[in-house]
């Protein structure tokens, strides 16, 4: 496996390879041993393809030494000089990695020590080495897998430092492809979520790592260069294999419209080709959680208008491409007005797609939201009560006022569930939509007349 590609990590080895480090200084000072020294000195000078005949050959003892010199030394340009030997060992050879691995000292500690340094060529070198080391370690810690997504994490929050950016989302590509760094990744996102609402949320926010899936999803939502756009979409393609992931991601950052909208303005081919598969996953794995969203979203007709017939480089996309079509269209063949009405409640993320507004659907099927126990109206008043988007909450409100108004008992059901409170209260939502909603909502809840 590759190394991320970076060309601020590339110039800056250059300059790197090129320093004189005082090896036989070390020596002196009882930090080495003459045979280290002798060894790092056979790599440090001469040509790379020298070099490479020399770790194609004693491979197992540099392994060994890259792992000590780093335990043992920690001049910043001295760490920079071991990085980039370690880098050139471990490029596009996986049996290094493996060599690397198996050594009876862990690589983990000094390149999880290095992945904290000040010095940002070191932080970000070690990342890019770290993230190659992970996918071939069969079983690796907990522990490593946790610090390593938590530093990622923070890195792609760095909007002021696009390198650590570019190298963290890099570094992501190859961490998600280990399972149990999607669990990890997926299980910070639901402990930041439970310490919001525990009695020591702020010092539970201090110790929990930062949320990489949210993380990536800011990043989506900003914009991005073709390459970033592809890279990202590659990390979701890869998180939506962890099944837990495939059946809640959607509901917690609705993903699917952003997908979509990725694809829709997508240049490059292999952006579309990562979004088409991860909707396939989405579907195949979770059906029952996305095709509502993709619905709402309007997938199917993306697919047969735009994707359908098109011509493709890579069959695999016309594959899922088919897919996707015969799975959306059966799936939505024969649904009612009502239905999809039901599919956007079910989708978490409300719009303002013609039915809301529309008396001739509210006086039709009012009275279907009591159904079932008012199966579909506690879903609505759910959404109410829990989203924190502003249109879904806008549309919600909407949604509250059209029921009141075209359901014989709909004040007293809505009262009831104990909605009118949240409708109140949102009167005062910093969004003007949500506020001038709730407004009508509150006025149509405080009125003697259902009609």
């Amino acid at each position: 496996m590759s190394l991320v590609a970076n060309a601020f990590l590339s110039d800056k080895s250059l300059k790197i390879r090129a320093k004189a480090i005082p090896w036989e200084g070390y020596q002196r000072a009882g930090l080495l041993e003459p045979e280290d020294v002798k060894l790092v000195q056979r790599v440090a000078t001469g040509t790379r393809e020298k070099a490479e005949s020399i770790l194609d050959a004693e491979g197992e003892t540099y392994a060994a030494l890259y792992i000590r010199l780093l335990g043992k030394l920690s001049r910043t340009d001295t760490i920079q000089f071991i990085l980039v030997l370690l880098g050139d060992f471990i490029a596009d050879r996986d049996e290094r990695i493996l060599l690397l691995l198996s050594q009876s000292d862990s690589p983990y500690p000094p390149l999880l020590k290095t992945l904290e340094s000040s010095d940002n060529f070191v932080r970000l070198k070690s990342a890019a080495i770290i993230s190659t080391v992970l996918p071939y370690d069969r079983s690796p810690p907990n522990e490593v897998v946790e610090k390593v997504l938590s530093i990622l994490s923070s890195m792609i929050r760095s909007p002021n430092e696009p390198e650590a950016q570019d190298v963290g989302v890099q570094a992501l590509e190859s961490v998600l492809r280990v399972a149990k760094a999607r669990e990890l990744a997926w299980q910070a996102e639901q402990d930041g979520e439970q310490s919001e609402d525990g009695k020591s949320a702020g010092a539970a926010a201090a110790t929990k790592p930062p949320k990489v899936v949210e993380g990536l999803v800011n990043l989506l939502r900003g914009y991005s260069s073709p390459q970033m756009q592809y890279q990202l979409a590659f990390c979701f393609w890869l998180l939506t294999f962890d099944q837990t992931i495939a059946e809640e991601i959607n509901a917690r950052y609705n993903l699917i419209p952003l997908l979509l909208d990725l694809a829709k303005q997508a240049i490059k081919e292999k952006i579309l080709r990562v979004v088409v598969s991860t909707f396939r996953n989405l579907v195949t794995r979770a059906p029952k959680q996305n095709l509502a969203p993709m619905l709402v979203a309007k997938v199917l007709p993306w697919i047969q208008q735009s994707m359908q017939g098109r011509m493709f480089s890579d069959d695999e996309i016309k594959d899922d491409v088919d897919f996707l079509a015969n799975e959306l269209k059966s799936s939505f063949d024969g649904m009612t007005t009502f239905d999809e009405y039901k599919s956007e409640l079910a989708s978490g993320h409300l719009t303002w797609s013609p039915t809301h507004k529309n008396d001739d659907f509210w006086r039709d099927n009012a009275s279907k939201l009591t159904d079932k126990d008012r199966e579909q109206l506690k879903v609505l008043v759910h959404l109410l009560m829990s989203s924190t988007e502003p249109l879904t909450l806008a549309v919600a409100a909407n949604d509250v006022a059209q029921f009141v108004k075209f359901h014989e008992t709909g004040k007293k059901a809505i009262e009831d569930l104990g909605a009118k409170a949240r409708v109140m209260q949102l009167m005062t939502h910093a969004d003007p939509d949500v506020k001038y909603q709730s407004l009508l909502a509150t006025q149509r809840l405080m009125s003697h007349a259902w009609a």
